[in-house]
């Protein structure tokens, strides 16, 4: 496709055809070769299973979807689409009327809709000619826009515009959206002392960050000298928000060179959103703009939201994760063990590694409200190794205090699989430990492997080659499949508490922790139960087999100097004896 609009000059158009029917497929594929003036290259894609891969390995210009193939509902899956093609463009085709759904289509994002009964050469040529011209005249607007910004071009009534058209998505897809007023501090002091033409590559510059940090689909305008809105489509909840200002806030803080010197500015951000801020353009930069004036009252690059409570939440979290990097570094993290006990001999077979953080003004933080402060903002990857480490040492101070070598677990979040030298970064940890790879057990969700199974797999396999055992945890509070883990290195299963809390109480929960044993040492597996806290409770898995408890009713998670404590003393006896 070339660059000029309205230039044509046969150069093959690269689509994505879904369709479920080989049949349909080739009809189509002999449609395109019929048109005299279009030259295609056509993908084949008759599964949703095959879409992500196609759509990440594979280039074309424009999507031809058959709404026979979609996953939930039609508006549903256009979306999908727009965010996973970065917004190329979909022509839909159905067994309705055009009159019928043209107009419903292109409101939920398809650039056409065809009827297949009244499909031929001429009318589906001229649909995929037509949107390749679109979207050329789309990208052309977009390199405008992108110059007007940097230009210092202001045209507030096409902000309106595009302000108005992202609260009608908004609306129609009951979405949320944000819109962000930035205002930089003293921005006029770089055109008194260094010239406006400094000024002018100053805000170039600066317009350059801030979109790198931007999806596809949201806006950056420059509506003021110093002035930038930027329209955050899409958002499900303030985490989206909030991750958004981080990124821009990092960006706001660093210098720009300009002329040969490092040009720091500070920014006020105001930050309104849909529905909650007002239903129109006006209304929301009327209150991006009283937040952008609210957070003039603190100093530095700081942001208000309009909406208090929202800015509360978001605060909160924002200030939790820079407390916690401040943590990692301050060493105000601590590991408390929790052992794990066999219910044959009453021996302690290993000790689950648990993360505390000992904030410095708020006491002792739990964790379910650091560890998704931590995932969300990445930190639970360096955590992670740094929890690893902390076990390695604590298994060579084992000898130290001429005790019996024991287990190690430590949880492995999502995340880390996000990490391509997670396998390298763990081995050399425990390598530079120089201890026993096999006494070192990496607990995870069947979550953590659904980022990118076949990585999330080769990792464990090449961990487990090094010696290291895997335990599946909270298994049966999802969608784990038994017949699936034999396929893994996967040498234990953690009963999730819930279950063993429901003894006595629920019939349901016998039944499930019976077959998860037994299924479990079908497979050659070990069964550990979490959240044993009674006699009863104990006694109900010793005589289903289960290997071992961890719960309260044995020990409760502690401190390393109680674990070693702990060790000397436990006398293993029969579990039922106490």
């Amino acid at each position: 496709m070339k660059q000029e609009l309205g230039v044509w000059d046969r150069v093959p158009v690269r689509l994505l055809v879904l369709t479920a029917e080989p049949a349909d497929f080739l009809r189509y594929r002999a449609l395109l070769a019929e048109h005299p003036d279009l030259e295609t290259d056509v993908t084949w894609c008759p599964d949703l299973g095959d879409c992500d891969d196609l759509i990440n390995n594979t280039r074309f210009d424009l999507v031809l979807w058959d709404c026979g193939v979609q996953s939930g509902s039609a508006s549903e899956f256009l979306q999908y689409l727009s965010v996973a093609t970065e917004e190329k463009p979909v022509i839909a085709l159905g067994a309705e009327t055009e009159d019928r759904c043209l107009l419903t289509f292109r409101m939920d994002g398809a650039v056409d809709y065809l009827c297949k009964g009244d499909l031929n050469a001429w009318s589906l040529g001229r649909a995929i000619l037509s949107a390749c011209y679109r979207q050329q005249a789309t990208e052309a607007l977009k390199g405008q826009l992108r110059q007007e910004v940097a230009s210092g071009f202001i045209n507030r009534d096409l902000f309106f515009d595009r302000l108005h058209q992202a609260i009608l998505r908004a609306e129609r897809h009951e979405q949320r959206l944000a819109l962000l007023h930035i205002n930089l501090d003293d921005f006029r002091s770089i055109n008194d002392s260094l010239g406006y033409q400094a000024g002018d590559q100053f805000i170039i510059k600066l317009a350059d960050r801030l979109r790198r940090q931007l999806r596809r689909v949201d806006s950056l305008m420059r509506i003021g000298g110093d002035e930038f809105a930027i329209i955050i489509e899409r958002i499900e909840s303030s985490l989206d928000v909030s991750s958004v200002i981080r990124k821009l806030v990092g960006v706001l803080n660093e210098p720009i060179p300009v002329e040969g010197k490092n040009i720091l500015l500070t920014a006020s951000l105001g930050v309104a959103t849909y529905p909650e801020a007002g239903h129109s353009p006006e209304a929301l930069l009327r209150q991006a703009n009283r937040a952008m004036f609210e957070a003039k009252r603190d100093t530095g690059t700081s942001y208000r939201f309009y909406n208090r409570e929202l800015h509360l939440t978001v605060g909160r979290q924002l200030a939790l994760e820079a407390d916690l990097r401040n943590a990692l570094r301050g060493n105000e993290l601590e590991l408390y063990y929790q052992p794990r006990i066999d219910l044959v001999t009453g021996e302690v077979r290993g000790v689950e590694c648990l993360l505390r953080w000992n904030h410095p003004e708020q006491g002792l933080v739990p964790p379910d409200q650091f560890i998704p402060a931590a995932e969300r903002s990445g930190l639970i990857v360096p955590i992670g190794y740094w929890v690893i480490e902390q076990a390695c040492e604590r298994l060579r101070a084992l000898k130290e205090h001429q005790l019996d070598p024991i287990i190690f677990a430590v949880n492995l979040s999502f995340r880390q699989f996000h990490d391509r030298r997670m396998t390298e970064t763990i081995f050399r940890i425990i390598y530079n430990a120089g201890i026993d790879t096999s006494l070192i057990e990496l607990e995870l969700t069947e979550s953590a492997m659904m980022h990118d199974p076949d990585y999330a797999q080769r990792c464990l396999r090449e961990l487990n080659q090094l010696g290291i055992s895997f335990a599946l945890d909270d298994f049966g509070t999802g969608f784990s499949s038994l017949s699936n883990l034999q396929h893994l290195p996967i040498s234990l299963v953690k009963i999730d508490k819930s279950f063993v809390q429901r003894l006595g109480e629920a019939g349901d929960a016998e039944h499930i922790i019976r077959a998860i044993i037994s299924l479990s040492h079908s497979l050659n597996m070990g069964v550990v139960a979490e959240g044993g806290e009674t006699r009863e409770q104990i006694r109900f898995l010793r005589d289903q087999h289960c290997d071992e408890v961890q719960g309260f009713y044995f020990a409760r998670p502690m401190p390393w100097r109680n674990l070693i404590e702990y060790l000397a003393a436990h006398e293993p006896q029969s579990v039922m004896a106490r």
